[in-house]
């Protein structure tokens, strides 16, 4: 019996050889009709045998579709019969209505690519640029989709007669791949002096005259796939300290690559879970443990226990590699906490002075995007930045919202969300938006993002606390609605949107800071929380900071504030004389701050969690200043020594809301430290008296509302060693725990579950 069916199939398969792979299948079943893109995703018609079109799906779901795609939905539908068609063709793609088709993350260059980069006799050997439909450049690319070569920034090479014939070859993998190209036609490498003169213009040597600079100390910005980055031996220290200097990065850890598995094993601890990590196609940093006395430089990755390294990814990468490096620091092109750099005049007028050379590249970087950066927890992967490799890839709803939804998301660690559809779009990591330049960036890729899917905002959504930018910005933007939601709420509504539920759930968001609904700075909640609504059911003691924003950053303030908080009005300079004097030497200092607590100028009351760990980690003796975000409690987590059970005491109030009291806890810290007991001990004492304190709050939860879900979220999550052990023990009590995988715990995941909540449709 002849059929003719409709298929529409959504998901990632534009830009993957998703076309080509149909076609294939249907050629050898002897099937006719066509396929195309559209904004959607794909549609095929599909005439023959019924036999024959059953397989035709099954072979399309199973491994006989191409590597990088990912089939999300798949509607058939029967129609009439085509007489005396007699071929099956691929159409040209509609670009009619609106837009809502995923577009593929940037990968890996594949082992086919690889093998004939290496090989004498292919006409693309050593070419730096070389990819196929299964690897390479897309979202870094793409201005508009559909995603043709028209839309992206190989729009400007004209394909030679050897590139064009493989791209118009249904049965070549580079079938349609629209970053095609070869040395004849495409994008060139050389090599540039600080001041942009000239050293190296052909690719081959350009790239070998780099890598001997690398291994003389010298420093090198390299233009990759989403942006620069600065590289030097990691090996070398006096080169390793000279880019600190220059990129006035004095603390924070920096990333590394190398080429091979076998070489990261020398350094450091790789498990199953990390590899295959590692060699995957999105080959996003990966933290592993350190193992003792490497020979890396001490300064990559100074008061930490781990290290970021992730494998090759670019072809150009692979060709530097194989002049004899052996594994290079490779941290992003900027200053300090700018944007990442991916324009050329921009990375001389930038980098001239951090820079010895440049390795540059003519192939435009429309969508700058940083490194992705994973941890695992409980054995699985776990966003510490979601980017590269991974975005613009959508979380998918049950439901879909009723009006397009833009998320701001907060201030640090900035992403926006857009809701369209069934999609839940978050951006690539921004970074902090008090930056002029990152703000600008911010501004500008939500306009990229917004014409890339045709969407228009009629809802947007932002932080509560009024002074963030991103919240400024929502009531700039024309719209019609805005909805202001509460910081720890979106923290939990993430979890929920990336698990496909609606809730109820105990809520535990932890975090440094976030406004909240009762004008106090939030930061430890146990929050009962769906994506309809929420309320605290409990919340760290409130205690008083002073100073603002410098409080996250100058832990005495928070030292202060809780010895205030345990002693009240009878603390006594003099009795804390020798814990304060190495966290704060100006004892004036210590003075105005008192006063300020004393009444109540120029403070706030919190709960914030992230300040009790600068300020434990402050009294250990382990620094008294966040040079970056999360300093202090990286080092506090970094010294624990392993097989502790004790812990300190806590207490929870009876009331509405239950408060946790740490006032014990601080004491017989403040205890161990004056009677000497190792750093490590007592850091595992804290770190066990949090865990426990938390879980007696969610085991009170429930005994209240009846829950055993808990979903965990908030940047304190980021902290391996408490959250492991917090699931553990969750787990212990019989709870069912749900904790961010898609996007990362702390604020980057803030607008997803910004976006969820508005785009939420009770069923």
């Amino acid at each position: 019996m002849i059929k003719r069916e409709k298929i529409f199939i959504t998901g990632r398969v534009q830009g993957v050889g998703f076309r080509p792979a149909v076609y294939r299948i249907a050629k050898s079943l002897g099937l006719t009709g066509f396929v195309y893109n559209d904004t959607k995703g794909v549609t095929i018609e599909l005439q023959g045998e019924q036999g024959k079109c059953e397989e035709f799906l099954m072979r399309l779901k199973s491994d006989d579709k191409p590597p990088l795609a990912e089939i999300k939905s798949c509607e058939v539908t029967e129609v009439s019969v085509v007489e005396a068609q007699e071929e099956f063709r691929i159409e040209a793609s509609d670009l009619a209505g609106s837009a809502v088709s995923q577009v593929t993350a940037d990968m890996v260059v594949c082992g086919d690519c690889l093998a004939e980069m290496a090989d004498e006799n292919n006409f693309r050997y050593k070419y730096p640029f070389i990819n196929c439909t299964n690897c390479g450049p897309r979202y870094s690319i793409v201005k508009r989709i559909p995603y043709d070569r028209c839309n992206t920034t190989m729009s400007k090479f004209e394909m030679c007669e050897n590139c064009a014939a493989q791209y118009l070859d249904v049965n070549d993998r580079r079938f349609h791949a629209q970053p095609v190209a070869c040395g004849k036609c495409g994008p060139k490498v050389w090599l540039t002096d600080g001041g942009g003169q000239i050293i190296d213009e052909q690719s081959d040597s350009a790239i070998a005259k780099t890598a001997e600079l690398l291994k003389d100390g010298k420093i090198a910005a390299i233009k990759g796939v989403g942006g620069f980055h600065l590289a030097v031996d990691a090996l070398n220290v006096d080169a390793v300290k000279r880019l600190r200097q220059r990129k006035q990065r004095d603390y924070k850890p920096f990333a590394m690559m190398t080429d091979s598995i076998e070489k990261i094993k020398r350094y450091a601890v790789v498990d199953e879970v990390a590899e295959q990590l590692l060699k995957s196609p999105q080959s996003p940093i990966v933290l592993l443990e350190k193992k003792g006395d490497t020979a890396i430089a001490p300064a990559v990755a100074e008061g930490v226990s781990m290290f970021g390294f992730m494998l090759c990814y670019a072809p150009l990468h692979f060709l530097l590699f194989a002049e004899g490096r052996e594994v290079l620091v490779m941290t992003s092109g900027n200053i300090s906490d700018e944007s990442l750099i991916c324009h050329n005049e921009k990375a001389l007028e930038k980098l001239g002075d951090v820079a010895d050379v440049f390795l540059m590249h003519d192939r435009d970087i429309y969508r700058r995007v940083d490194d992705s950066i994973i941890h695992i927890i409980d054995g699985q992967a776990v966003f510490l930045r979601r980017s590269r490799g991974y975005v613009p890839t959508p979380i998918l709803m049950q439901q879909e919202t009723e009006r397009d939804v833009l998320a701001t998301g907060g201030d640090l660690k900035n992403t926006f969300c857009l809701a369209k559809g069934n999609q839940l779009i978050c951006s690539e990591h921004m970074g902090n938006l008090e930056d002029a330049g990152v703000y600008h960036h911010y501004v500008n890729s939500i306009g990229h993002l917004s014409f890339l899917f045709d969407f228009e905002p009629e809802k947007v959504v932002c932080d509560l606390h009024p002074g963030y930018l991103s919240t400024q910005y929502a009531k700039k933007v024309s719209h019609d609605e805005m909805i202001m939601v509460q910081h720890h709420w979106a923290h939990i509504a993430s979890v929920l949107a990336e698990h496909g539920l609606g809730g109820p759930v105990i809520g535990l968001a932890c975090d440094g800071t976030g406004f909240g609904s009762d004008g106090a700075i939030w930061g430890c909640e146990c929050l009962i929380a769906s994506l309809e609504k929420f309320e605290r059911f409990g919340h760290l003691d409130y205690y008083l900071l002073a100073g603002g924003d410098l409080a996250s950053k100058e832990a005495v303030r928070g030292v202060l504030g809780l010895l205030k908080k345990i002693y009240g009005d009878s603390f006594k300079i003099e009795d804390f004389h020798w814990l304060l004097e190495r966290i704060e030497p100006d004892k004036s200092k210590i003075k105005v701050i008192l006063e300020q607590l004393e009444k109540k100028v120029n403070t706030v009351e919190t709960s914030s969690l992230g300040r009790v760990f600068d300020a434990v980690a402050a009294m250990i003796g382990l620094g008294s200043y966040n040079h970056f975000e999360a300093q202090l409690p990286m080092a506090l987590e970094a010294i624990i020594q392993s097989g502790i059970e004790e812990h300190y005491d806590f207490a929870i109030s009876d009331g509405e809301p239950a408060r946790i009291s740490f006032e014990k806890m601080v004491a017989q810290l403040i205890a161990d430290v004056r009677d000497g007991v190792a750093e490590g001990i007592i850091s595992a004492k804290f770190h066990n008296c949090v865990a426990a304190a938390l879980v007696q709050m969610a085991v009170r939860a429930r005994q209240s509302c009846g829950l055993d879900t808990v979903a965990i979220s908030g940047g304190v999550f980021c902290n391996r060693y408490l959250t492991n052990r917090l699931i553990k023990l969750l787990k212990k009590e019989d709870f069912c725990v749900l904790f961010n995988r898609e996007v990362p715990a702390n604020d980057g995941g803030v607008s997803v579950g910004q976006a969820a909540i508005v785009a939420y449709v009770k069923t």
